[in-house]
């Protein structure tokens, strides 16, 4: 998830207000939390399969009507202690009893107050396990980083290289469009994201907005981004910049993580699920619903310039309380089961709440689709 930090003296006061702000969770025990115990709603939900096809066909056919009501952050299919599903909608503010619908075709509906759902270019600060120093190459991933001229209107953005991906023999940096390739304006930088461009390690939020002080690890490349798709509810928010040789562990080994699977997992409710990130470090969380339906606006270079709302269907929704387990500079992170041995891709990071609340969400590309849309699978054992 995208930061931004000003170019200029108001830079020194926001670093030192940061520090203030997370001083709690720069030591990077504080930001893992302790191994989840048998998770009984995830078995119960896979005893109820054929339920949730059924849940999901009628949630489809709902959701261009739910999407167009009054204060209606997006929806999802979420389940019931007992593993049963059930529609969940997602508000930007409180909303009164009635004023949404208490069913989805039969389905008991439940309302959560989320505040509006953002691709994050959150607070400075952070950096929980290692996630924003400057790495010895050949570097890992989980690690901030971003494109090199990601400057404009005052700011400097990034977010986490978030892992590798291979294709036709080649291997590249995974992460999200709005990461690496959303400069598409010359607005406040004279310049636009461009094939050969670096990509840096940290970014250059974490290296007080002068590339000098990172280095280059990989590079953009002609049809890397999978954005702007405005029309399309099926689209992506994910890129790939091919590795620079030497830089770049080419095991696909993840800060924190290690190694991961060369496979992928879908998502499914009540699964126990982790990331490392830029700013959170390694969090660990569940799936909390799936079937996810958004709209979230994005801006087309660093802090402004012209602007796009896409589309997203079949997201993957993570909680988040008080944005533990994803927040601003997390953008790009994998999301994996949280197993401890070559854990398995469930999906891309890229968003959330925009409010910092108990019922924060997460929310994160399925990888299926990542995989698909970049003709690419993942890099691991």
């Amino acid at each position: 998830m995208k930061q931004l930090r000003r170019t200029t003296l108001l830079l020194l006061l926001a670093l030192s207000l940061a520090a203030m702000f997370w001083a709690c969770s720069e030591d990077p025990s504080n930001n893992v939390s302790a191994p989840q115990p048998e998770n009984d709603l995830f078995a119960a939900v896979q005893a109820h399969q054929a339920e949730f096809g059924q849940a999901i066909a009628a949630h489809n056919r709902a959701i261009p009507d739910i999407l167009k009501m009054e204060d209606v952050a997006g929806t999802a299919i979420g389940a019931d202690q007992k593993g049963m599903p059930g529609g969940k909608i997602y508000t930007t503010r409180a909303v009164a009893r009635g004023q949404l619908p208490e069913t989805i075709d039969g389905l008991p509906v439940v309302i959560e107050e989320t505040g509006p759902i953002k691709a994050y270019k959150g607070r400075p600060g952070g950096g929980g396990g290692g996630g924003q120093a400057k790495q010895t190459p050949p570097v890992k991933m989980g690690t901030s980083g971003g494109w090199r001229y990601d400057l404009a209107n005052g700011y400097c953005c990034g977010g986490t290289l978030g892992s590798l991906v291979q294709k036709g023999g080649t291997k590249y940096v995974l992460s999200n469009y709005h990461v690496l390739y959303a400069d598409i304006t010359n607005g406040g930088n004279s310049r636009t994201a461009q094939p050969g461009d670096p990509v840096i390690q940290p970014g250059l939020i974490d290296v007080s907005c002068s590339a000098a002080n990172a280095q280059n690890v990989a590079s953009l490349v002609a049809n890397g981004g999978t954005l702007p798709d405005p029309g399309n509810p099926d689209a992506v928010d994910a890129a790939i910049a091919s590795v620079s040789s030497g830089m770049v562990d080419e095991t696909g080994a993840i800060l924190n993580v290690g190694t991961i699977s060369a496979s992928t997992l879908n998502a499914s409710v009540g699964l126990a699920v982790k990331k490392m990130g830029r700013t959170t470090g390694l969090t660990r969380s569940s799936v909390s619903a799936i079937n996810g339906s958004f709209s979230i606006t994005y801006a087309n270079e660093c802090a402004g310039g012209t602007s796009f709302t896409q589309s997203y269907s079949g997201q993957v929704v993570i909680s988040n309380g008080g944005c533990g387990f994803q927040n601003g500079g997390d953008s790009g992170s994998l999301l994996l089961e949280d197993v401890t041995t070559n854990p398995r891709a469930v999906g891309l990071c890229f968003a959330g709440s925009s409010v910092c609340s108990g019922s924060a969400i997460a929310i994160a590309n399925p990888i299926g689709d990542v995989l698909s849309k970049l003709g690419a699978t993942m890099v691991g054992q």
